[in-house]
């Protein structure tokens, strides 16, 4: 018995040892094959027109962001003030900067945490600005049955793989990893 308890502690000791590299990448790919092209086309909907349309939101970045305040003043935007545009301007670019930083892994301590905090305004906007929170589906509950609701269960998994980032880094095959050279790869 204690030959399978001592193979199995090294095991355990390998498994965590690589876990330092491998866990942070395999989230970056996750990421990137089940949240990138949500974002990418998200913040597509936001872009206005010509090469700089970042700098001029269409009118459904500001209905999808500021969804009350566009009813109030009938969707016409030259009514907002600089702070509507410097928010959704600062979103969409957002929506654009940081997933390709976690992707390639730079900066990615930092990119995941704005993207934290994206999916949290994201998942406050959608429920009080857009009404979810009415509709007991689209909030969820959890630990219930269903794991498929909108906001408690989906958006706690994605934030639960950004937070991997914010704790464990770029990992393997991070641009990270090119700024730090010196860096062993367990700390990567």
């Amino acid at each position: 018995m204690k030959t399978l308890i001592s193979i199995y502690n090294q095991a355990s000791q390998r498994l965590s040892d690589a876990s330092d590299g491998a866990l942070p990448l395999l989230a970056r790919l996750t990421f990137a094959a089940v949240l990138l092209h949500y974002f990418i086309a998200s913040g597509l909907t936001k872009l206005g027109d010509g090469i700089f349309g970042f700098l001029a939101p269409s009118v459904g970045a500001y209905a999808q962001i500021f969804p009350k305040a566009m009813e109030a003043v009938t969707y016409d935007i030259s009514q907002l003030s600089v702070f509507h545009w410097a928010v959704v301007t600062g979103g969409t670019i957002a929506e654009f900067l940081l997933p390709a930083l976690i992707v390639v892994g730079l900066f990615t301590r930092l990119a995941a945490l704005g993207m934290v905090g994206f999916v949290i305004v994201q998942s406050l906007t959608d429920l009080f600005g857009h009404g979810g929170i009415e509709h007991a589906g689209t909030l969820g509950a959890w630990f219930d049955k269903a794991s498929d609701s909108l906001i408690l269960d989906q958006r706690t998994l994605w934030v639960l793989l950004l937070l991997t980032l914010v704790f464990k880094g770029g990992g393997w095959l991070s641009a990270d990893r090119l700024l730090n050279p010196a860096q062993s790869p367990r700390a990567a």
